[in-house]
């Protein structure tokens, strides 16, 4: 009969206890999900890293300054394509090359042969009559600036500039 005795103690001891309500349950299940929505949001706006030590460094990086250079290339001397039976023509181009970065000035040394390269073999396919007013000057300053593009690629290429353009 003891055991039936420590039964009858623990229903009563249930019995003491009041059940929990509808309302502290609601409170029990949303508390955890206020806190995780409360720590998430302080995560992603970026606070709870910073108290937790997790945010790099505490002051923003300073600004580097970029400033754009001009890079000078070689005088140019082509003869242009005339047609059979006419008298030669030669072009003189001294250009300068406009990059983005100032810092890219040590790597535009190692592209000028290439850019060389790509200026003569456009420039020989030209006529005289193609380099005459302003759409023909345009139109051969684009063409010069995406072959540079092309030449100089890691380096950001923005312009190309006439110095001197002489047809003879």
């Amino acid at each position: 009969m003891a055991g039936s005795a420590s039964v009858a103690e623990d229903d009563a001891a249930t019995a003491e206890q009041p059940a929990p309500t509808g309302r502290r349950k609601l409170i029990l299940l949303a508390a955890p999900v206020v806190v995780a929505a409360l720590g998430g949001g302080l995560w992603f706006s970026g606070v709870l890293p910073g108290l937790l030590g997790l945010g790099g460094a505490s002051e923003p990086p300073a600004e580097v300054q970029i400033e754009p250079a001009l890079f000078s290339m070689p005088d140019i001397i082509v003869n242009l394509n005339v047609g059979a039976g006419r008298r030669p023509s030669y072009l003189k181009l001294v250009a300068r090359i406009e990059i983005a970065d100032s810092r890219d000035l040590p790597s535009m040394d190692a592209v000028v042969p290439r850019l060389q390269d790509l200026f003569t073999t456009y420039l020989r396919e030209l006529r005289p009559e193609e380099l005459r007013g302003s759409v023909g000057m345009h139109r051969l300053r684009e063409e010069l600036t995406a072959r540079a593009k092309v030449a100089a690629h890691p380096v950001a290429v923005t312009d190309v500039l006439f110095v001197e353009m002489l047809v003879q």
